[in-house]
């Protein structure tokens, strides 16, 4: 029986990997010099973490979670996000009082059972980020800021920064009530998912993709024309740094969080570039959650992206960051060559140079033609003559120019060579 992979999972091949590296490099590079930090957590988790922090009412607990019991009969689940588990680390750790906002940042896969389709699997993976320990809106748009400079650096255009704010947990109950009042004068007309979620997350309705729903939405009450004077002023000074800061952006008063635990400000990064789901990036404040599993009162603010999209929508330059060809393609004729081909590659790449060879040593001819099918720069052909000689054929895979080298000199050679190229 032929086995392939789980639907809804993809493998990384080795061919692509070089993109995924390099968004990754980027965000090693950028998020530092705003204070972050890497943190790497557990794959799966207690399974009460995510019902307690997303929330039991949100279609990631209620349908998407991958939960299963241990052998110990615990129930665990394979993390769907990462806020809750970065959070868990922060309580378990006592990650509590650093010198300034705790900042950390991570990378992984994130597991939801849901439709497979373009950008979203059911393994997938995300990039996030979590400011921890301070309530003011210069976080917030420090984050925002350092997020549209990440994606500056990567060549991303026809993107847009959606901000909302979705108050309290003073002024949002209120809000709530009234929301479900307006909604149901219009349930003949909502979708099924709609109908069934409006009683325990009405605010939802407000972002649901279908075209109906769309339409009701806009009529509905909007959070932000009812927001406690203290949302209200923080989300105030939120625009107006962003607009100080030459950052653009727009208000989006249907943009909500699928997550129970945001509060005041939330966002978006929207792309031109792709459908109906167009979504690339999402995060906001959530000041209550460190509280809510058992730490102290810790006001944050963080976002996560998905990688997948964010691969198909970076247009990258090959010729800057395709991994570099090797170096040398070591040609072997015969079976001392093979053996002395051993100690010369081993040299060369302990000197830092990327040395291939046919472990096989075929012919001179077919030995040739792999090294221009990987696309060596060089070549350095060892038969019996050169091995007795101590003279080795160097040869420029590019113009053909040849010289010979001892082995002592085969790396000052090439790296003469090499940056004359």
């Amino acid at each position: 029986m032929k086995i392939q992979s789980i639907r809804g999972v993809k493998d990384i091949l080795p061919n692509e990997i070089w993109k995924w590296q390099y968004i990754e490099s980027i965000a090693h590079k950028i998020f530092p010099r705003y204070g972050f930090k890497e943190i790497r957590l557990p794959i799966f988790e207690d399974t009460r973490l995510f019902c307690r922090s997303i929330g039991e009412a949100t279609d990631i607990v209620e349908k998407e979670m991958y939960t299963f019991q241990d052998r110990g009969g615990d129930s665990i689940t394979l993390r769907p996000e990462g806020t809750a588990s970065v959070v868990r680390a922060y309580v378990e750790h006592k990650m509590y009082n650093p010198p300034s906002v705790l900042k950390m940042f991570y990378t992984g896969p994130m597991f939801r059972y849901e439709r497979p389709q373009a950008g979203r699997l059911r393994q997938f993976n995300q990039i996030g980020v979590e400011a921890m320990g301070s309530p003011s809106p210069i976080v917030d748009v420090e984050v925002m800021t350092m997020l549209m400079e990440f994606f500056k650096e990567l060549g991303l255009t026809n993107i847009e920064l959606q901000i909302n704010s979705l108050g309290s947990q003073e002024c949002r109950p209120k809000y709530r009530e009234l929301l479900k009042t307006e909604i149901e004068k219009h349930l003949d007309h909502l979708c099924s998912n709609c109908t069934n979620r409006y009683q325990r997350n009405p605010l939802r309705i407000l972002d649901c993709k279908v075209e109906q729903c769309g339409k009701i939405a806009e009529g509905l009450p909007k959070l932000i024309d009812h927001l406690d004077p203290a949302s209200a002023e923080h989300f105030s000074q939120v625009r107006s740094l962003l607009d100080s800061s030459g950052c653009p952006n727009s208000v989006n008063p249907n943009l909500v969080r699928g997550l129970d635990y945001y509060n005041r400000t939330a966002f978006e990064v929207t792309s031109n570039n792709l459908g109906s789901q167009n979504a690339i990036c999402g995060g906001g404040r959530y000041d209550t959650l460190v509280e809510e599993l058992d730490g102290p009162s810790t006001p944050c603010f963080g976002f996560a992206l998905g990688l997948e999209r964010l691969v198909s929508l970076v247009p990258f330059d090959d010729a800057k960051i395709l991994p570099k060809s090797p170096d040398i393609f070591i040609v072997c004729l015969g079976e001392e060559a093979k053996t002395a081909a051993f100690q010369i590659a081993h040299d060369l790449r302990l000197k830092g140079f990327q040395v291939e060879r046919d472990y096989e040593a075929g012919s001179m001819k077919s030995q040739m033609r792999k090294a221009n099918k990987i696309q060596c720069r060089f070549s350095l052909i060892l038969g019996e003559n050169e091995i007795r000689s101590g003279n080795f054929a160097l040869k420029n895979m590019e113009t053909g120019e040849q010289i010979e080298c001892s082995a002592q000199e085969l790396a000052k050679e090439m790296s003469t060579l090499s940056a004359s190229l």
